[in-house]
């Protein structure tokens, strides 16, 4: 069995002391594409060096995570953004969205980089990795002025009702599925099963939101079996065919 692991931080300090370990791990699990989604700019030279290291796994994106959306610096990190995606193969653009936990106060600017990467996403043809926390509404108007031809991609770490994930699919977007979908208070398992399964891709966010049972610790890509598990349960189907249709999905979004 194939699986693949649509979002994952590899790069983030929590693996310094065994990040080729905790990736081989997962390779030894069945786990063998990784797409690994941008913060900002200072994130890119560990994102290069995991995939020299790595070629035939890992996959990058890039973006302007919602959370570094600052007014000093957003249009010079947007920028940066651009040229990249000019200079090189990249398989996403994200992660990309909105976050009003943390900071409600940059609403506007965090809307305005996330069309503008929108805009970036349809000019190279990519598809786009979505982070949204405490603003769907936010999310969905903006994918409401961008919607159409050209717009694709994922909505990570999907954690909303069955309506909110009924409108994400109407956007062309498959919903990201990880950790939560094992939480006793996660909720989408009790709706997971009306979505059919072509619309859902896996994904850890490790090293956050690991799954049962290990919730509360460092999550790691090899945890990926762990949530294709609960979603054979949820769907009454083999973990094997939970595998193929995930993984098949991944690569209609990446085109890898």
């Amino acid at each position: 069995m194939i699986f693949t692991d649509t979002h994952t931080h590899l790069y983030s300090d929590a693996f310094a002391e065994d990040r080729k370990e905790t990736i081989n791990r997962a390779i030894s699990s069945g786990v063998t594409r990784f797409f690994i989604p941008a913060i900002d700019s200072s994130y890119s030279n560990a994102m290069f060096e995991l995939e020299q290291e790595f070629p035939n796994n890992v996959f990058l994106m890039m973006g302007l995570h919602p959370t570094d959306v600052k007014p000093e610096t957003y249009k010079e990190e947007l920028a940066y953004v651009e040229r990249e995606l000019e200079r090189r193969t990249y398989y996403a653009v994200g992660e990309i969205g909105i976050d009003l936990y943390w900071d409600k106060s940059t609403l506007a600017i965090q809307q305005e980089a996330f069309q503008y990467q929108i805009q970036l996403a349809k000019k190279y043809k990519l598809p786009i990795n979505i982070h949204c926390r405490d603003a769907f509404d936010e999310v969905f108007e903006v994918l409401e002025r961008e919607k159409g031809e050209g717009l694709r991609g994922i909505f990570h770490c999907f954690t909303g009702t069955e309506e909110q994930a009924l409108k994400a699919i109407s956007y062309n977007l498959k919903l990201g599925i990880g950790g939560v979908a094992t939480f006793k208070n996660g909720k989408i398992d009790q709706f997971l099963n009306k979505i059919p399964l072509e619309h859902i891709v896996l994904e850890t966010d490790s090293p956050y939101l690991a799954p049962v049972p290990f919730r509360g610790k460092r999550n790691e890509s090899a945890y990926i079996v762990n949530i294709a598990e609960k979603l054979a349960d949820i769907y009454a189907l083999p973990l094997e065919e939970i595998a193929k249709q995930t993984t098949a999905n991944s690569i209609a979004v990446f085109g890898i």
